[in-house]
């Protein structure tokens, strides 16, 4: 066979790794030379493919019948239509065979609504016609060797065309993919001979389940499905809208994001209290549900609830008095959950399961025994109790985990697994991905099927992005640097779904808006391999339909291209993090660039995400000692994105005057390139202004000082600019409003409400650059300091101890912090003198994950903790939100007080305020390793931030 596509499909690369069995590896008919990287691996497990599995069942088999004549009669009757209201048209017979699965008679829908763009008609029948033009389905599962389980061969002569498939799945795209010649030339298409498949197995979007801000009462994640909270759940036509966006990017797969969706979506007679939605909710939820995966499941697009770990329905939780969130397994949340999965895959066989293992649940040991004792056993209690013959595929996320250790041990007990891991953390920052992050990929894809998740995209918010060459090389990567078959995709506002984050009425859709995003994504998902000039050509014209004209296309391609370098190169040379506790359009404070460690700067970033470089402390010291430079600079990044920003500007202003179509959205799409230009500047100038500030370290030449004052000047002018341009466009910057965001300024304590829009944010940076010339004219002038009264200690709240364990002390100069170390206290801030402490053993501390400090308080308090400014794991660390997004419920994730105490023979320290309401609590705290508690104040109690500078060498 030496049939090739019109993009160069018989150079198509298979993917690293089998993606199932009984599912071949998408490949071209005609073998290419390809390197040996990307030969299957011989060791690597071969789960059953997820399309296989939903929809090949015999129970689900059961009810197949009456599925089929209802779709097959709803075929008909359309097309029907179409050729009663076509009479003049020519007339097109459309064969499928006599078994066709509800999945074949959508394809054949999909061609008769593509007659009639083009003008024609159809009818639909089991019989071939032997008279007129004609589109005729064939079935051949012994071609599966060559096209695999999605492939197609498109065929034509004599005016009748031959979508010849291995599988339902293959008829389906090669129906798609007929239907986009017929409209594009309105006929059918003449003497082809074509075959295609893809180059990833799973190609999937995330819908989130979960809201801007998080619910009274309710922990991160907690969001029960109900109509007051997601409306568009239950909207049918809005669903079938996006799913046929889905179908015709070719998209096979679709995640549903909760918490714990189990207490929305099943019941459990040993647990009647664990439903946490009314009973009327309850059972909309389950027709809902079902609806959906039928909808899903004749479009080819296997539908997964995800879920977190470990996560208790809160009538549950308040029943026997325990937290919603659990760290560890206890014997109630182990039963609980296994019987809830079960309960799940019983009632529905054909939904799969993603599951983070990570988040709450802590620690190693017992992430591998909640996985192979309660979770995947769960999944095998389902299946025996659906009557299932084969095990339904599972997705495990790799976040917040260590998966080296952990996939093994799941795959000694369940085989069906399929691994997940996020692409360049939650942003999108390089095409060149390297480190211990592209290590973790390889060792899951050395395992069996690998997913790459394009996660939250953080960097991006809230602008659009359309650059299809950096998002293509992104998939490319995917595949061979990371070997991984499946693409798992986010929305560019993820916790605002469906609507976009425009300021517009009524709001837009996030695949209208974002049209290009998707497609790009989905298109290089199926091939990577395109020629590259053909590739323009097919971006050109879909936006000559979008804008109107050619002209206005070719411009706006170059202007999205360059567009989209921006935020990537920004966020990987300058940020704090690759997560989501970061929003890059609201910029960044001058100490966030020059002290980037004390806001827990995450080395991933530099060191993983993104190609080899400098960062900003590194490069002024380079520059000072006359080193040579390596990589990336902070200079020539900004130089970079100066360049692509204003040429973005340039090529849309170029393109305006040739847009006859979609004006509007035209000119949103060129505001935010303007916006991402004054974003750039805003960087330009603060980043200088750090560097001359960095300088002053070396130099203490008071003309840095002056020049660093001079660009913040700039920078704030260029920030004023950003907020003009966005005041009136956008609702926010950012669609996760929580106190998971710090950086730069952090989002409201518990809920939604600050720092979320540039108007909010505004005013900081000016008083940010207020406060800057006051400390530069006070060291200009040390005698024009204005005097400040002696620093008053903080108030101390009352509290009883309830712990045997733990007792009371005096935080002062000779008192000690623990029980059983002699280590005493030779200096303490002002703010903690005097406050009451708790002591406990430092042994028991820094060898146990938790030590149990119970406590009673009648109003709301602050507890003060002792963090040990080191990395040894006998000193328990700062929780990182990138990994652990429930860490800052109670706050105290940021310093409030450092350096603020000199311990004999112990680090410095940070002092850290964690919020309890009025009631009796146990110290919560993340992970394993000593502290001290330096006493309780009230909540109402003002704590000024400094740096009291002691115990510091």
């Amino acid at each position: 066979m030496n049939c090739k596509s019109t993009e160069t499909v018989a150079q198509v690369s298979k993917p690293a790794l089998p993606s199932a069995v009984g599912c071949y590896r998408g490949r071209a008919v005609s073998p290419a030379s390809e390197p040996a990287e990307r030969e299957p691996r011989e060791q690597a497990r071969k789960p059953v493919h997820p399309s296989q599995y939903c929809y090949g069942r015999q129970a689900i088999q059961q009810t197949r019948r009456p599925v089929l004549r209802n779709a097959l009669a709803s075929a008909i009757a359309l097309l029907l239509f179409v050729a009663l209201g076509a009479s003049a048209a020519p007339h097109v017979n459309i064969t499928i065979p006599t078994n066709a699965s509800p999945r074949v008679v959508f394809a054949a829908e999909r061609l008769g609504l593509a007659l009639q763009a083009a003008g024609l008609q159809g009818t639909v029948g089991q019989a071939p016609s032997t008279n007129g033009p004609s589109i005729r389905f064939r079935q051949r599962t012994d071609l599966r060797q060559d096209l695999g389980h999605e492939g197609f061969r498109l065929e034509s002569s004599n005016n009748i065309l031959t979508i010849t498939a291995a599988a339902d799945s293959g008829l389906l795209y090669g129906a798609v993919d007929a239907a986009r010649r017929i409209r594009e030339e309105r006929r059918l298409p003449q003497s082809i001979n074509v075959a295609d498949t893809p180059a990833m197995a799973l190609r999937g979007v995330c819908v989130a389940m979960q809201k801007t801000s998080i619910l009274p009462g309710r922990r991160v994640y907690e969001y029960p499905y109900t109509p007051e909270l997601f409306p568009w759940f239950y909207d049918k036509q809005l669903w079938s809208e996006y799913l046929d966006v889905l179908v015709e990017n070719r998209m096979n797969s679709l995640y549903l994001w909760n918490g714990h969706p189990f207490a929305s979506l099943v019941r459990l007679k040993e647990y009647p209290e664990a439903v946490e939605v009314p009973d009327d909710v309850f059972e909309k939820n389950v027709e809902m549900f079902r609806w959906l995966t039928t909808e899903c499941d004749k479009r080819g697009i296997w539908l997964v609830q995800m879920f977190y770990n470990i996560f208790l329905p809160k009538p549950l939780a308040e029943k026997h008095g325990v937290p919603t969130q659990l760290s560890a397994p206890t014997p109630l949340s182990s039963d609980y959950t296994r019987k809830s999965i079960a309960e799940f895959v019983k009632q529905y066989p054909n939904v799969g399961l993603m599951v983070c293992l990570g988040e709450a649940l802590q620690g190693t040991t017992n992430q591998i025994s909640w996985a192979t004792s309660t979770i995947l056993p769960g999944v095998l209690d389902g299946m025996k109790a659906a009557g299932l013959r084969e095990q339904p595929p599972v997705v495990i996320r790799t976040h917040a985990m260590n998966p080296e250790a952990i996939m093994p041990a799941c795959f000694a007990v369940y085989t069906n697994l399929f691994t997940e891991t996020k692409y360049n953390g939650e942003s999108l920052t390089t095409y060149e991905p390297r480190g211990k992050a592209a290590q973790t990929h390889l060792n899951m894809a050395a395992l069996g099927s690998h997913i790459v998740n394009v996660h939250i995209l953080s960097n991006l918010e809230p602008f659009r992005y359309g650059a299809q060459e950096f998002i293509r090389k992104s998939i490319l990567a995917s595949r061979d640097r990371f070997g991984a078959s499946g693409l798992h995709l986010y929305p560019l506002a993820y916790w605002n779904w469906p609507n976009s984050p425009d300021a517009t009425t009524p709001p837009l859709k996030q695949w209208d808006r974002d049209w290009m995003w998707f497609e790009a994504w989905a298109r290089y998902a199926w091939n990577p391999d395109v020629n590259l000039n053909q590739d323009r050509a097919y971006w050109i014209s879909r936006l000559t339909a979008f804008l109107g004209t050619r002209q206005a296309a070719e411009k706006m391609l170059d202007a999205v291209n360059e567009a989209g370098e921006v935020a990537p190169q920004l966020v990987r040379r300058f940020g704090i993090t690759e997560g989501n506790r970061q929003t890059l359009s609201l910029g960044m404070t001058l100490d966030q660039l020059v002290n980037p460690k004390r806001y827990n700067a995450i080395t991933e970033l530099w060191e993983s995400q993104a190609p080899p470089g400098e960062r900003l402390d590194e490069f002024v010291r380079k520059e000072w000692s006359k080193e040579a430079h390596i990589g990336e600079t902070p200079v020539s990044v900004i130089e970079a994105v100066l360049k692509h920003a204003s040429n973005a500007v340039v090529f849309a202003a170029a393109a305006a005057p040739h847009v006859t179509e979609n004006q509007a959205e035209f000119k949103r799409w060129r505001n935010d390139f303007a916006c991402i230009l004054a974003m750039a500047q805003n960087y330009e100038h603060k980043t200088k202004a750090a560097a001359h500030v960095l300088r002053y370290g070396f130099s203490k030449d008071m003309a840095d000082m002056n020049a660093a004052g001079e660009h913040m000047t700039r920078s704030l002018e260029r920030f004023r600019e950003l907020t003009a341009l966005t005041r009136n466009t956008y609702q926010f910057a950012n669609s996760m409003q929580t106190g998971h965001r710090k950086i730069p300024f952090g989002g409201a304590a518990n809920g939604a409400g600050t720092n979320y829009h540039w108007v909010q944010v505004l005013p900081l940076y000016e008083k940010e650059l207020a406060d800057f010339r006051v400390a530069l004219a006070e060291l200009k002038d040390p005698a024009r300091a204005t005097s400040t009264t002696a620093v008053q200690p903080w108030p101390a709240a009352p509290f009883r101890l309830i712990s045997t364990n733990a007792e009371t002390y005096e935080v002062k100069a000779g008192a000690r912090p623990f029980v059983d170390r002699r280590y005493t206290f030779m200096s303490v801030a002002s703010e903690l003198n005097g406050l009451t402490g708790i002591r406990f053993s430092h042994e028991e501390a820094k060898n146990h994950r938790h030590v149990p400090i119970e406590f009673e308080v009648t109003q709301p308090v602050r507890v003060l903790i002792g963090y040990f400014q080191n990395e040894r794991d006998l000193w328990l660390q700062v929780p990182n939100l990138d990994f652990a997004s429930h860490a800052d419920e109670r706050g105290g994730v940021e310093p409030v007080l450092r350096n603020a105490g000199e311990i004999e023979e112990c680090p410095a320290f940070n002092v850290h305020a964690f919020r309890y309401e009025p009631g009796r609590h146990q110290l919560e705290l993340i992970g394993k390793g000593s502290f001290i508690v330096l006493g309780v104040v009230p909540q109402s109690a003002t704590l000024e931030k400094r740096d009291a500078k002691l115990g510091t060498k």
